[in-house]
């Protein structure tokens, strides 16, 4: 054999074993496989139009939501049953250390603004509450007896009122949880002394229903009093962006992907225009895109 054929012959190999190496390594990319994902139970009316609208944009991809309470969300993520979670808080200083003990390298992002809504029965002569007695109704102190519910014991909205609301208080004995957000709505519907804690997006009416735009009907919404100001908010889009309604929080994404697969292509889709713009239209606020809010006044005449 000639030393040109030789060297040809070499070539070959080496473009050969170069073309093996290049072979991918995963079964999915950012826009095609099939994958397991957890979300906050509390945000699965968004999560199924952000859902809906990927499915299509991306045909050959397969993503499996399990809506479930914001802790079990968390232990799946650690447990490795999902790459990505959708969930209202970062990681904190002790499960980051458990990140580098399991060699995870975890993304996250704030995607969009919520609200944590108080609803009572529609018979209810409590409309309007402040925090004190908000607190008082938690702990089974106030006035009124009150039949608490909440969607679940380890979900996101407990963590969240007993962090910041409660502040070390422990909830009373007539604090109770229901499977989900819609039984909480239910169960507020059917008994005039309950109150509910319930996401944001459960108590808007449907995008295709006179009443787009508006509360439910099944239930009142409180409006909450905002100690800095003395005046009193509902849970609308614009009073979570300023942080006027009192009970205001952030969805996360959190991914334990190291390379670019499909989950980290569903948190690119979230936070990209079309992603936020499905976050504005049902009535989150989106923080990936600069929105203007501007004052405007109502003239009754």
């Amino acid at each position: 054999m000639s030393w040109l054929k030789k060297i040809m012959l070499c070539g070959l190999v080496s473009a050969t074993i170069t073309s093996c190496d290049d072979t991918p390594k995963h079964p999915d990319t950012i826009a095609r496989g099939v994958i397991d994902i957890s979300a906050d139970e509390s945000f699965k009316p968004i999560i199924e139009e952000q859902l809906q609208v990927f499915d299509s944009s991306f045909p050959e991809a397969k993503i499996t939501v399990h809506y479930k309470p914001e802790a079990e969300c968390f232990n799946d993520y650690f447990n490795k049953k999902a790459r990505i979670i959708l969930v209202t808080r970062q990681l904190s200083k002790a499960e980051k250390e458990i990140c580098d003990q399991q060699k995870i390298f975890p993304t996250s992002e704030a995607l969009a603004g919520d609200g944590i809504a108080v609803v009572v029965n529609n018979n209810s002569a409590d409309t309007a509450l402040d925090m004190q007695s908000l607190n008082g109704i938690l702990t089974g102190v106030y006035k009124t007896k009150y039949t608490v519910v909440f969607d679940n014991q380890a979900s996101s909205t407990v963590r969240y009122i007993t962090d910041s609301v409660l502040k070390g208080n422990k909830l009373g004995s007539n604090v109770f949880a229901a499977k989900s957000n819609k039984e909480v709505i239910d169960y507020v519907a059917k008994n005039p002394g309950a109150i509910g804690f319930v996401g944001m997006s459960y108590v808007y009416a449907n995008e295709d229903t006179s009443q787009s735009g508006t509360f439910i009907k099944d239930v009142k919404v409180v409006a909450l009093k905002n100690e800095k100001d003395g005046e009193f908010y509902k849970p609308y889009q614009a009073y979570v962006a300023l942080k006027s309604y009192p009970l205001t929080r952030k969805l996360f994404y959190i991914n334990a992907e190291s390379y670019h697969g499909l989950g980290t292509g569903f948190a690119n889709f979230l936070g990209s225009y079309r992603g936020q713009l499905i976050f504005l239209h049902a009535h989150f606020f989106p923080l990936k895109e600069q929105i203007t809010i501007r004052e405007a006044k109502v003239n009754n005449q």
